[in-house]
C-alpha cells in the first residue's frame, strides 16, 4: 500500500489458503461497505466470513476516528490477502512412508475510505 489515506484493519494468521480467499476479496473491491457486507454474508466460502470480520473492524475504525462519517459514505478502497507462515505436519502413510501436510495461513488487510464525490 503506497498511499496511506484511509482506515485500515488487519487480521493475521488465519488458517485459510490465500489462493482460496483472494477470489472472494476480488468480488468486493471498490464497493460500498454496506454492499460488500451484504455480498459477503450471502457467500458460502470460509474466506467470506473472515473478510467480513476484518471489513467490519475497518468500518468501525473509520467511524470511531471520524465522528462525522456515515457508514454509507465508506467504500472498500483496497483489500490485500497476503501469505502467512505455513504449519507443516507429518502425515503418516501406508508401508512406512510419510507425507507433509501443509496448513496454509493468510493475512487479510482491508482499507476503507470516504467517497470523494460527496
Amino acid at each position: 500500500m503506497a498511499e496511506k489515506s484511509g482506515y485500515i484493519a488487519t487480521t493475521k494468521f488465519l488458517i485459510a489458503s490465500p489462493t482460496k480467499v483472494r477470489p472472494v476479496a476480488n468480488v468486493i473491491k471498490r464497493k460500498t461497505c454496506s454492499e460488500a457486507m451484504a455480498i459477503l454474508e450471502n457467500m458460502p466460502q470460509k474466506g467470506a466470513k473472515l473478510i467480513a470480520k476484518t471489513l467490519k473492524s475497518a468500518t468501525a475504525n473509520a467511524l470511531y476516528a471520524n465522528k462525522k462519517l456515515d457508514e454509507d459514505m465508506l467504500y472498500v478502497k483496497e483489500i490485500r490477502i497476503d501469505e502467512g507462515p505455513r504449519l507443516k505436519r507429518v502425515w503418516f502413510r501406508a508401508r512406512g512412508r510419510a507425507d507433509m501436510l501443509v496448513r496454509r495461513m493468510c493475512h487479510i488487510t482491508v482499507m476503507v475510505d470516504e467517497k470523494a464525490g460527496e
